[in-house]
Protein backbone atom coordinates (compact mmCIF):
# COMPACT_ATOMS: atom_id res chain seq x y z
CA UNK A 1 0.00 0.00 0.00
CA UNK A 2 3.17 2.28 0.34
CA UNK A 3 3.55 2.75 -3.00
CA UNK A 4 0.09 3.19 -3.70
CA UNK A 5 0.02 6.20 -2.26
CA UNK A 6 3.45 7.25 -3.92
CA UNK A 7 1.57 6.91 -6.78
CA UNK A 8 -1.43 8.72 -5.73
CA UNK A 9 0.39 11.65 -4.84
CA UNK A 10 -0.29 11.60 -1.04
CA UNK A 11 2.19 14.20 0.50
CA UNK A 12 1.57 13.39 4.33
CA UNK A 13 0.95 9.96 6.00
CA UNK A 14 0.10 10.04 9.73
CA UNK A 15 0.41 6.29 11.40
CA UNK A 16 -0.18 5.19 14.81
CA UNK A 17 1.51 1.61 14.95
CA UNK A 18 4.08 -0.16 12.78
CA UNK A 19 3.67 -3.59 11.94
CA UNK A 20 5.96 -6.01 13.92
CA UNK A 21 6.19 -8.15 11.25
CA UNK A 22 10.06 -8.47 10.56
CA UNK A 23 9.39 -9.15 6.58
CA UNK A 24 8.05 -5.94 6.40
CA UNK A 25 8.85 -3.68 10.01
CA UNK A 26 9.74 0.04 8.80
CA UNK A 27 9.61 -0.76 4.97
CA UNK A 28 6.48 0.67 4.14
CA UNK A 29 7.33 4.31 6.16
CA UNK A 30 11.14 4.33 4.21
CA UNK A 31 9.43 3.86 0.69
CA UNK A 32 7.52 6.96 1.51
CA UNK A 33 10.07 9.15 2.82
CA UNK A 34 12.10 7.99 0.43
CA UNK A 35 9.41 9.22 -2.01
CA UNK A 36 9.60 12.88 -0.08
CA UNK A 37 5.90 11.64 1.73
CA UNK A 38 5.87 13.65 4.64
CA UNK A 39 5.35 10.50 7.88
CA UNK A 40 3.94 11.16 11.06
CA UNK A 41 4.56 8.13 13.25
CA UNK A 42 2.97 7.38 16.69
CA UNK A 43 -0.15 8.93 17.01
CA UNK A 44 -2.86 7.56 19.39
CA UNK A 45 -0.35 4.49 19.31
CA UNK A 46 -1.52 3.02 22.51
CA UNK A 47 -5.08 3.28 21.37
CA UNK A 48 -4.54 1.11 18.02
CA UNK A 49 -2.25 -1.23 20.09
CA UNK A 50 -5.26 -1.83 21.96
CA UNK A 51 -7.29 -2.63 18.63
CA UNK A 52 -4.72 -4.66 17.47
CA UNK A 53 -3.63 -6.34 20.25
CA UNK A 54 -4.15 -9.90 18.95
CA UNK A 55 -1.91 -9.18 15.96
CA UNK A 56 0.52 -6.80 17.79
CA UNK A 57 0.89 -10.14 20.68
CA UNK A 58 1.15 -13.32 17.76
CA UNK A 59 3.72 -11.07 15.72
CA UNK A 60 5.59 -10.48 18.69
CA UNK A 61 5.20 -12.98 21.29
CA UNK A 62 4.34 -16.34 18.15
CA UNK A 63 1.26 -16.63 20.74
CA UNK A 64 -2.60 -15.68 20.48
CA UNK A 65 -3.38 -12.43 23.10
CA UNK A 66 -5.26 -14.45 26.06
CA UNK A 67 -8.46 -12.04 27.36
CA UNK A 68 -9.38 -13.27 31.10
CA UNK A 69 -12.98 -13.52 31.76
CA UNK A 70 -14.24 -13.75 34.48
CA UNK A 71 -18.05 -13.39 36.46
CA UNK A 72 -17.94 -13.24 40.40
CA UNK A 73 -20.62 -12.96 42.94
CA UNK A 74 -20.59 -9.57 45.70
CA UNK A 75 -18.83 -11.42 47.76
CA UNK A 76 -15.93 -12.95 45.28
CA UNK A 77 -17.56 -16.21 44.25
CA UNK A 78 -17.66 -17.84 40.59
CA UNK A 79 -19.81 -20.63 41.74
CA UNK A 80 -21.32 -23.21 43.74
CA UNK A 81 -19.47 -26.88 44.12
CA UNK A 82 -21.67 -29.05 42.26
CA UNK A 83 -24.41 -26.87 41.06
CA UNK A 84 -23.76 -26.39 37.64
CA UNK A 85 -24.46 -22.90 35.91
CA UNK A 86 -25.05 -20.31 38.55
CA UNK A 87 -26.46 -17.04 37.19
CA UNK A 88 -24.17 -14.45 38.77
CA UNK A 89 -24.46 -11.44 36.43
CA UNK A 90 -27.94 -9.93 33.92
CA UNK A 91 -28.71 -10.20 31.23
CA UNK A 92 -26.82 -6.60 29.84
CA UNK A 93 -23.88 -8.41 31.07
CA UNK A 94 -24.34 -11.66 29.49
CA UNK A 95 -24.68 -9.78 26.17
CA UNK A 96 -21.52 -8.64 26.47
CA UNK A 97 -19.92 -11.37 26.96
CA UNK A 98 -21.71 -12.93 23.80
CA UNK A 99 -19.90 -9.83 22.08
CA UNK A 100 -16.63 -10.49 23.81
CA UNK A 101 -16.81 -14.32 22.02
CA UNK A 102 -17.91 -12.87 18.78
CA UNK A 103 -14.52 -11.15 19.03
CA UNK A 104 -12.11 -13.82 19.50
CA UNK A 105 -10.88 -16.71 17.44
CA UNK A 106 -11.32 -18.89 20.50
CA UNK A 107 -12.97 -19.33 23.41
CA UNK A 108 -11.27 -21.82 25.76
CA UNK A 109 -12.43 -24.21 29.60
CA UNK A 110 -11.02 -26.58 31.34
CA UNK A 111 -12.66 -30.02 31.39
CA UNK A 112 -13.85 -29.03 34.92
CA UNK A 113 -15.82 -26.17 33.76
CA UNK A 114 -17.49 -28.66 30.60
CA UNK A 115 -18.34 -31.42 33.11
CA UNK A 116 -19.89 -29.46 35.16
CA UNK A 117 -21.90 -26.55 33.25
CA UNK A 118 -22.19 -28.74 29.94
CA UNK A 119 -21.68 -25.31 28.34
CA UNK A 120 -22.22 -24.40 24.30
CA UNK A 121 -19.71 -21.87 24.05
CA UNK A 122 -21.61 -20.08 21.68
CA UNK A 123 -22.59 -16.87 20.36
CA UNK A 124 -26.31 -16.14 21.29
CA UNK A 125 -26.86 -12.50 20.18
CA UNK A 126 -29.16 -11.60 17.13
CA UNK A 127 -27.63 -11.29 13.90
CA UNK A 128 -24.19 -12.67 15.16
CA UNK A 129 -25.37 -16.09 15.64
CA UNK A 130 -22.91 -17.20 12.86
CA UNK A 131 -19.53 -15.67 14.69
CA UNK A 132 -19.18 -18.37 17.03
CA UNK A 133 -15.35 -18.95 17.47
CA UNK A 134 -13.89 -22.32 17.98
CA UNK A 135 -14.14 -23.80 21.26
CA UNK A 136 -11.24 -25.14 23.00
CA UNK A 137 -11.32 -27.50 26.23
CA UNK A 138 -8.39 -28.01 28.12
CA UNK A 139 -8.96 -32.29 28.50
CA UNK A 140 -5.38 -33.98 29.21
CA UNK A 141 -6.92 -37.46 29.67
CA UNK A 142 -9.90 -37.10 27.43
CA UNK A 143 -13.03 -37.47 29.52
CA UNK A 144 -15.23 -35.00 27.61
CA UNK A 145 -18.39 -37.18 26.97
CA UNK A 146 -19.73 -37.56 23.31
CA UNK A 147 -23.22 -36.45 24.67
CA UNK A 148 -22.18 -33.08 25.67
CA UNK A 149 -23.28 -29.74 24.11
CA UNK A 150 -19.35 -29.19 22.98
CA UNK A 151 -19.26 -32.07 20.88
CA UNK A 152 -23.26 -32.14 19.68
CA UNK A 153 -22.41 -28.54 17.96
CA UNK A 154 -18.93 -29.65 16.46
CA UNK A 155 -20.97 -29.55 12.77
CA UNK A 156 -21.48 -25.88 13.85
CA UNK A 157 -18.74 -24.53 15.38
CA UNK A 158 -15.00 -25.89 15.65
CA UNK A 159 -13.93 -28.20 18.66
CA UNK A 160 -10.37 -28.47 19.76
CA UNK A 161 -9.36 -30.70 23.00
CA UNK A 162 -6.04 -30.04 24.33
CA UNK A 163 -4.96 -33.84 25.52
CA UNK A 164 -1.93 -35.51 26.18
CA UNK A 165 -0.70 -37.68 23.83
CA UNK A 166 -1.06 -40.55 25.55
CA UNK A 167 -4.82 -40.09 26.98
CA UNK A 168 -6.97 -43.12 25.83
CA UNK A 169 -6.89 -43.54 22.07
CA UNK A 170 -10.29 -45.20 21.85
CA UNK A 171 -11.91 -42.43 23.48
CA UNK A 172 -10.00 -39.91 21.31
CA UNK A 173 -11.06 -42.42 18.08
CA UNK A 174 -14.41 -41.72 19.22
CA UNK A 175 -14.76 -38.27 19.76
CA UNK A 176 -12.72 -38.01 16.13
CA UNK A 177 -15.92 -39.49 14.43
CA UNK A 178 -17.92 -37.21 15.93
CA UNK A 179 -15.94 -34.59 14.22
CA UNK A 180 -13.34 -33.02 17.21
CA UNK A 181 -10.23 -31.99 16.46
CA UNK A 182 -7.01 -33.35 18.74
CA UNK A 183 -4.35 -30.97 20.04
CA UNK A 184 -1.63 -33.18 21.38
CA UNK A 185 0.11 -31.13 24.30
CA UNK A 186 2.69 -31.66 26.79
CA UNK A 187 2.05 -31.51 30.55
CA UNK A 188 3.32 -29.34 33.30
CA UNK A 189 2.66 -29.93 36.77
CA UNK A 190 -0.44 -32.52 35.99
CA UNK A 191 -2.41 -30.00 33.58
CA UNK A 192 -1.73 -29.29 29.87
CA UNK A 193 1.21 -27.17 29.38
CA UNK A 194 -0.05 -24.28 28.15
CA UNK A 195 2.43 -21.85 26.79
CA UNK A 196 3.06 -24.67 24.07
CA UNK A 197 -1.11 -25.11 23.63
CA UNK A 198 -0.62 -21.00 22.89
CA UNK A 199 2.08 -22.07 20.35
CA UNK A 200 0.13 -24.05 18.48
CA UNK A 201 -3.44 -22.23 18.94
CA UNK A 202 -1.44 -19.19 16.91
CA UNK A 203 0.18 -21.69 14.21
CA UNK A 204 -3.46 -22.20 13.69
CA UNK A 205 -3.99 -18.98 12.74
CA UNK A 206 -5.77 -18.04 16.29
CA UNK A 207 -4.75 -14.32 17.48
CA UNK A 208 -7.19 -13.76 20.16
CA UNK A 209 -8.22 -16.38 23.34
CA UNK A 210 -10.80 -16.08 25.62
CA UNK A 211 -10.40 -17.90 28.49
CA UNK A 212 -13.75 -18.47 30.53
CA UNK A 213 -13.08 -20.92 33.16
CA UNK A 214 -12.99 -22.20 35.55
CA UNK A 215 -10.85 -21.16 38.95
CA UNK A 216 -8.09 -23.52 38.18
CA UNK A 217 -7.26 -22.70 34.60
CA UNK A 218 -7.64 -19.16 35.47
CA UNK A 219 -5.33 -19.38 38.08
CA UNK A 220 -2.72 -21.76 35.59
CA UNK A 221 -2.71 -18.73 33.01
CA UNK A 222 -2.25 -16.23 35.59
CA UNK A 223 0.77 -18.26 37.33
CA UNK A 224 2.46 -18.51 34.16
CA UNK A 225 2.23 -15.07 33.11
CA UNK A 226 0.37 -15.60 30.00
CA UNK A 227 -2.62 -13.17 30.39
CA UNK A 228 -2.68 -9.71 28.41
CA UNK A 229 -5.80 -8.65 29.61
CA UNK A 230 -8.46 -9.39 32.58
CA UNK A 231 -11.90 -8.85 32.46
CA UNK A 232 -14.19 -8.73 35.70
CA UNK A 233 -18.13 -8.93 36.05
CA UNK A 234 -19.40 -8.81 39.08
CA UNK A 235 -23.12 -9.14 40.12
CA UNK A 236 -24.87 -7.49 42.72
CA UNK A 237 -25.65 -10.73 44.59
CA UNK A 238 -23.65 -12.59 46.99
CA UNK A 239 -23.77 -16.58 46.85
CA UNK A 240 -22.59 -17.30 50.54
CA UNK A 241 -19.51 -19.63 52.41
CA UNK A 242 -20.31 -23.11 49.68
CA UNK A 243 -19.33 -21.00 46.83
CA UNK A 244 -15.93 -21.15 44.83
CA UNK A 245 -13.41 -18.65 45.09
CA UNK A 246 -12.69 -16.68 42.46
CA UNK A 247 -8.14 -16.60 41.83
CA UNK A 248 -8.62 -13.10 41.39
CA UNK A 249 -10.66 -9.86 41.93
CA UNK A 250 -10.43 -5.88 41.40
CA UNK A 251 -8.13 -5.52 44.90
CA UNK A 252 -6.24 -8.17 43.73
CA UNK A 253 -4.51 -7.56 40.47
CA UNK A 254 -1.60 -8.60 39.36
CA UNK A 255 1.33 -6.43 38.74
CA UNK A 256 1.98 -5.06 35.47
CA UNK A 257 -1.53 -4.59 34.81
CA UNK A 258 -3.22 -1.39 34.33
CA UNK A 259 -6.81 -0.18 34.38
CA UNK A 260 -8.32 0.47 30.96
CA UNK A 261 -12.21 0.86 31.76
CA UNK A 262 -14.97 0.76 34.16
CA UNK A 263 -18.51 1.05 33.52
CA UNK A 264 -22.08 -0.98 34.47
CA UNK A 265 -24.32 -3.36 32.84
CA UNK A 266 -27.41 -2.58 34.81
CA UNK A 267 -26.91 -3.84 38.26
CA UNK A 268 -23.44 -5.94 37.22
CA UNK A 269 -20.24 -3.91 37.39
CA UNK A 270 -17.28 -4.56 34.74
CA UNK A 271 -13.79 -3.49 34.85
CA UNK A 272 -11.09 -4.30 32.49
CA UNK A 273 -7.44 -4.36 32.79
CA UNK A 274 -4.29 -4.66 30.30
CA UNK A 275 -0.91 -5.37 30.33
CA UNK A 276 1.82 -3.48 28.14
CA UNK A 277 3.39 -6.19 26.29
CA UNK A 278 5.38 -4.21 23.92
CA UNK A 279 9.26 -2.56 24.78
Amino acid sequence: CANALVNAGVARVVGAASDPDPRVSGQGYAILRAAGVEVVEKVLAGEAAEQMAGYLIRSLKKRPEVILKIALSSDGKIGREGAGQVAITGDMARREVYLMRAEADAILVGIGTALEDDPALTVRLPGLENRSPARIVLDRQIRLPEGSKLVSGVDRVPLYVAACLEADPQRRAALERAGVRFIGTETHDGGVALPELLEDLAALGMASVLVEGGAKVASAFLADGLVDRIVLFQGPEAIGGDGIASPIDADHIPAGFRKLREMRFGEDGYAEWIRDFQG
